[in-house]
């Protein structure tokens, strides 16, 4: 699999709090490439192990890969995890739910959109189903359909994201909403959340204030869409006691044979 963990500093391992990362850029059978995407995904990633999250990382993740990557971090949950996913790259919607899209997929058709496609439904219902105490969603997926000219109806954006109990998900426009991407080295969602994340204190702060600032950046043009349904506060950074697992080295996600860890 090609599904890298990217290098990076770490803080010790908090095995309560889990990531997986996602950032597809090169896409063959759609017109534009987005460069940004595997950027935000790196610089997430790093943030989130500069944070004690234990960090899964796809680049440029063909079906296989991304339904590989979930079921190794549902197989890692257990009922005080907190989970938290990322995906960067092409949405579509289809029949009122949302479909990421992997780099190998080849659509044609809503049909297509819906066989080749990963439910984010679906993957919210897994992430419940698993048992995770907090599920926290970052979509950066809100673009125009690169495949609209090949289907007979047009889907602008995303539909609106369902949450279930104790979820808080961020995406990067309103439904319905799409975004165009600015030359610059990071998407405006990750250029907020990055400097969000080094001062706010808990998660559903870091994306009110994520949102805010991507609003003020693009005098309203960006509006981020902020769903929660917490019962409890997430902090960032949260106050540690006991031994924790050391930071593992670089690695590649399919190479991961053991999820044991020596201890600092």
């Amino acid at each position: 699999m090609s599904a890298p963990i990217w290098a990076g500093d770490s803080a010790p391992l908090d095995t309560n709090r889990l990531a997986l990362v996602i950032g597809n850029s090169i896409y063959p059978d759609a017109d534009s490439p987005l460069p940004q995407m595997a950027r935000d995904a790196e610089g997430l990633a790093n943030a989130l192990r500069n944070d004690g999250f234990l960090v899964d990382a796809v680049d440029n993740g063909a079906r296989p890969d991304i339904t590989r990557a979930i079921d190794h971090l549902i197989a890692r949950v257990h009922l005080n995890s907190i989970v938290l996913v990322y995906f960067g790259g092409y949405g579509v919607q289809s029949d009122g739910q949302n479909y990421l899209i992997p780099v190998d997929a080849k659509i044609w058709s809503e049909e297509d959109v819906r066989r080749q496609g990963v439910s984010i439904d679906r993957l919210l219902l897994q992430l419940k189903a698993s048992g995770a105490r907090v599920r926290l969603v970052v979509i950066e997926a809100s673009r125009r359909n690169p495949y609209e000219r090949r289907f007979r109806t047009y889907s602008h954006g995303l539909a609106p994201i369902q949450t279930n109990e104790n979820a808080l998900i961020l995406s990067s426009a309103a439904p319905g909403q799409v975004v165009e991407d600015p030359d610059e080295l990071h998407s405006r969602l990750m250029t907020a959340l990055l400097k969000v994340m080094e001062s706010s204190k808990g998660f559903e702060e870091v994306f009110n204030n994520t949102r805010n600032a991507v609003v003020a950046a693009t005098h309203g043009q960006q509006i981020p869409a902020v769903s929660s349904t917490l019962t409890e506060s997430v902090n960032l950074w949260p106050t540690r006691s006991g031994t924790l697992p050391c930071a593992p080295p670089a690695l590649h996600l399919a190479a991961a044979a053991s999820d044991q860890a020596d201890f600092c």
